[in-house]
């Protein structure tokens, strides 16, 4: 990975942009990919999106999706003696709250937090004790007040995020928060600028759509799709890498760690985008995993999939341990891996090409 990349993916790791609250990250995601596009653009709730046009008249528009927010806290209520409560944004563990510092997004700045954890040495029953739940959360910013905590700027609705910022973990790996999926972001500016950058310019339009409030339902990505009106879409986010103790592969599949993108089969993926993707793999020596969806993928494709007639989607996911987590971790290869795939597939694609289910002969 070039050095200017690996410092521009660590910037967008490090920028809070919890769901709802998305706009900082947003903003240095545009800026640093409008330098490979020849439009940008962005929409009512923040949702922005790329373009580089295609050679071919008649050009298709392909679409490649990430999202763009990552989960935290948002302030729930203020109590007289000004500790605060909280409440989940998006798919937060309240079970690795306590005890974590946090930065509260308020009015007149950011405000340094911290989880409180009461120590082992007053809790009760440890034999029985649970992993608490997110009412039973409580956030001291030093204040001895509720009208200290709102002199910091501090009200009901503003959001929070962990500290944890990414890091190196040994040579290969990449450790932090919002990874997802905020790495694949990073990931389809990456496409953008190897098709700015490269000889071979693709014959369709490309569209890279970093969308908004996935984490809450993928409602950034149905708007997007529904106005940009694609004619085949992929989207990029991550997956469980079951490669570490304790994870029944025979519940949640086999997915390794520095073993190549995954693809998903089955639902909300097109038959026919999924083996284009395959053949394209095949042919750049990229590794696959594969995955199962029995009944739905949990991402963005969910949602791009049936907007309007249908939009052809594939899903390509990243492997990931520890998703949900201030320690997600992704492998270095597998970034790389994605990034070749992607660019390889957008290449591919062409006017004559229709992603169909044939019926008849």
């Amino acid at each position: 990975m070039k050095k200017s990349s690996q410092s521009f993916l660590f910037d967008l790791l490090a920028t809070p942009s919890p769901t709802g609250f998305e706009a900082p990250g947003q903003r240095k995601w545009l800026k640093h990919i409008a330098q490979f596009a020849d439009s940008t653009e962005s929409d009512t709730y923040g949702t922005a999106w790329a373009t580089i046009n295609g050679s071919a008249k008649d050009a298709p528009t392909v679409m490649l999706e990430s999202h763009a927010d990552e989960i935290g806290y948002i302030v729930k209520y203020i109590t007289d003696d000004g500790f605060l409560h909280i409440d989940l944004v998006g798919g937060s563990d309240a079970a690795t709250g306590r005890g974590r510092r946090i930065d509260i997004f308020g009015d007149k700045g950011t405000v340094r937090g911290v989880i409180g954890n009461t120590a082992i040495h007053l809790r009760k029953d440890l034999g029985n004790e649970k992993a608490p739940k997110i009412h039973e959360l409580y956030v001291d910013v030093g204040a001895t007040s509720k009208k200290e905590v709102e002199e910091l700027g501090i009200r009901v609705g503003v959001p929070a995020v962990y500290i944890d910022g990414p890091e190196m973990l040994g040579k290969n790996l990449v450790m932090g928060r919002a990874l997802d999926n905020r790495v694949g972001g990073f990931i389809i500016a990456e496409v953008m600028r190897k098709l700015a950058e490269g000889k071979k310019k693709p014959k369709a339009n490309i569209v890279a759509v970093n969308a908004v409030q996935e984490e809450i339902g993928g409602y950034g990505a149905k708007m997007a799709t529904h106005r940009i009106s694609p004619d085949v879409a992929v989207v990029l986010d991550v997956t469980h890498a079951t490669d570490t103790p304790g994870i029944p592969k025979e519940i949640h599949g086999s997915v390794t760690l520095g073993g190549g993108p995954s693809i998903s089969h089955g639902t909300c993926n097109h038959p026919e985008v999924v083996k284009r993707l395959m053949q394209v793999a095949e042919e750049s020596q990229v590794t696959l995993q594969h995955e199962s969806s029995s009944r739905y993928s949990g991402t963005d494709t969910d949602q791009i999939y049936h907007i309007k007639n249908g939009i052809p989607s594939g899903l390509i996911s990243l492997p990931l341990r520890y998703m949900h987590s201030v320690v997600e971790t992704a492998h270095i290869k597998d970034i790389e891996k994605t990034i070749e795939l992607l660019y390889q597939f957008v290449l591919s694609v062409e006017p004559k090409d229709e992603f169909k289910v044939r019926l008849l002969d």
